[in-house]
């Protein structure tokens, strides 16, 4: 059997879980699997999102809360009638030849809906890009994660 594996993809960068209450979600976390209950739940007023983050096993997990009805994380629980495994960011060493192996599989980009952009574009962590094609209901993200010298450029662009 062959399989045509993007050779840019270097690990998970976070698992994006959407939830109804990003604080309630923490709790559970918090019980089951010991993750600190003085966990930062972050808001983020351009996406209108709520978001719980904090790592397990090497990777970075995020419980997206939408901040209104109508929003990604709401829509997404709705349209399922269920919270669960919204997206997987995947690390890429070069997010324009990761895209470029994924198109040529036959994926086609997704806007970012917190940017309106689609493909590959900057964002706090790095340049992201998002699939329109999903892996049985997870949508897929790629993040080519800053360099130092590009988190600088990025604040002062942002005046962070």
């Amino acid at each position: 059997m062959s399989v045509s594996t993007n050779p840019n993809v270097l690990s998970i960068k976070h698992m994006a879980f959407a939830v109804k209450d990003a604080k309630g979600a923490l709790s559970a976390y918090s019980k089951f699997l010991d993750v600190p209950t003085d966990t930062a739940i972050v808001d983020y007023p351009k996406s209108k999102n709520r978001v719980a983050l904090f790592e397990l096993g090497g990777i970075e997990y995020q419980l997206c809360q939408s901040m209104e009805e109508g929003g990604r994380f709401d829509t997404w629980i709705k349209q399922r009638n269920a919270e669960g495994l919204h997206h997987i960011c995947y690390a890429v060493d070069n997010i324009d030849k990761a895209l470029d192996h994924a198109k040529a599989q036959g994926a086609e980009l997704r806007i970012c809906q917190a940017c309106g952009v689609y493909g590959s574009h900057a964002h706090p962590e790095g340049f992201v890009a998002f699939l329109d094609n999903d892996a049985g209901g997870i949508e897929i993200e790629f993040m080519q994660v800053y360099t130092a010298d590009e988190l600088e450029k990025y604040k002062a662009v942002k005046g962070i």
